[in-house]
């Protein structure tokens, strides 16, 4: 442990840096039950639905890198401070929105205050925990609080809205961010500052938040009957974006993203990794919800209590995967984890209908994300000290796309051949990933006996 304090109070710091990670996640999904009786309230067009559903993640995504490398320039404490701040005093002006408009404008502002914070909670736990078997327990935990937060947001989302209104979605931020700040400032210390000061690249920031955005965005838009246009539009235009952004950290003194950032092995597979994790099973998560009330007819409610299973997988998962990472290592971990996405979603397409194979192949698929996470979060953030910050902001980004053009993909294949051929194709990208982790030689060591604080 740093800093001098026991396992009781690094265990304790750990649980309030995951509760970040929760209210984070959390943030993404809690607003999409309230959509309709959002839209209702304050009279927009239905159309505004789409963006409603995807500004948070939108931004979220987009400024991840950016959360990150200001934890390192000012300290990862202070900047996750205020992305917590930012994110419960934004929500008040969402629960008092009247109008669509103010209401995008907040959920904008929500999503990049949570890219502020949950790199940074992140680089905390890694600093707080130094021994190695203790840091698989705590990364495991911080997976298991972003899983499980996921399918709980529906939940939460939907009983404040039946029992106070759509505002209550916004409102609930306040008190949770402010008991957040008071457990940051009581238990969470930060990092011991840098000697060399750390240069903020703007244009590039500016690129890569035009790079993300219309990918995101693009992505969504292809689950959209008659978007496709608009869709491929904004994909190609987030690639011409995204070449500048390349350049960009070729050629600039100080670049947004360390070069050694790019040549880290560790950092590239633990990314791949949690891009494959979540375009596997944030897809097969949609299709799910969508069998479960239009081909089963559940109501809402019933599908999302059923959706739970697959948050209670990913928590029972990660405390026993804590228990064995370290004895297999994360190589293995990852291929096992994702062997066993690839078998749950194969079951759901076996059993669709069925209201005991959706169970079964959920809580499959939940097991098996547990590990994977956790040996993708693991091997991306093995790397020096440094590389840290930076790492956890890539490693978040990769998972944040993943679940954007995975689900876009998946949901397309699926309207085109079917749910069935939809979840198999869900389950080949889990399958390629884990041969891939099992046959492709990783080169860690070199790094990782840096990597600890």
């Amino acid at each position: 442990m740093t800093g001098g304090r026991g396992g009781r109070s690094a265990a304790v710091t750990v649980a309030v840096l995951c509760l970040v990670q929760f209210v984070d996640v959390l943030g993404v999904t809690s607003v999409v039950t309230a959509i309709p009786a959002i839209l209702t309230g304050v009279r927009a067009d239905p159309a505004a639905a789409g963006p409603l559903a995807t500004t948070y993640a939108m931004f979220f995504g987009a400024t991840l890198i950016i959360g990150a490398r200001l934890g390192d320039r000012y300290g990862h404490r202070r900047i996750l401070l205020i992305g917590i701040v930012i994110f419960g005093g934004i929500s008040i002006l969402g629960g008092t929105a009247s109008g669509i408009v103010a209401i995008l404008i907040v959920r904008s502002v929500q999503g990049a205050a949570a890219a502020l914070s949950a790199p940074s909670a992140l680089r905390l736990i890694l600093h707080t925990v130094t021994d190695a078997a203790k840091r698989d327990r705590a990364i495991a935990a911080w997976s298991a609080s972003g899983a499980a937060a996921g399918a709980t947001g529906f939940l939460v989302g939907g009983a404040l809205t039946s029992a106070i209104g759509w505002q209550a979605v916004f409102w609930v931020n306040v008190p949770v961010a402010a008991a957040l700040v008071a457990l940051v400032v009581g238990f969470a210390r930060d990092e011991p500052p840098q000697h060399e000061r750390v240069r903020l690249d703007i244009l590039g920031a500016v690129l890569l938040v035009m790079s993300v955005m219309p990918l995101i965005g693009g992505a969504a838009l292809l689950e959209q009957k008659g978007a496709l246009l608009p869709a491929i539009g904004l994909i190609v235009l987030a690639g011409l974006f995204a070449t500048a952004f390349v350049l960009r950290m070729r050629t600039a003194a100080a670049p947004l993203i360390p070069r050694a950032a790019f040549a880290s092995r560790n950092l590239r597979r633990g990314t791949v990794q949690s891009f494959a994790n979540t375009a596997a099973t944030s897809s097969s998560a949609v299709l799910a919800t969508l069998v479960l009330q239009d081909l089963i007819e559940l109501p809402a409610v019933l599908a999302g209590l059923t959706l739970m299973v697959f948050s209670i997988a990913v928590v029972a998962g990660s405390a026993a995967t804590a228990r064995v990472a370290t004895a297999l290592g994360p190589d293995r971990l990852a291929a096992a984890g994702l062997a066993l996405v690839a078998i749950g979603t194969l079951v759901l397409a076996v059993t669709i209908g069925s209201v005991a194979g959706m169970v079964a192949g959920l809580a499959t698929s939940g097991l098996g994300l547990a590990a994977a996470s956790v040996a993708a979060t693991r091997t991306g953030t093995a790397v020096p000290a440094a590389l840290t910050g930076s790492a956890a902001g890539i490693v978040n980004t990769g998972a944040q796309l993943g679940t954007a053009i995975g689900t876009a993909v998946i949901v397309l294949v699926a309207t085109a051949f079917g749910t069935p051929t939809g979840w198999a194709a869900a389950a080949v990208i889990a399958l390629a990933c884990a041969v891939w982790c099992v046959v492709r030689p990783r080169q860690e060591a070199e790094e990782t006996v840096t990597a600890l604080p």
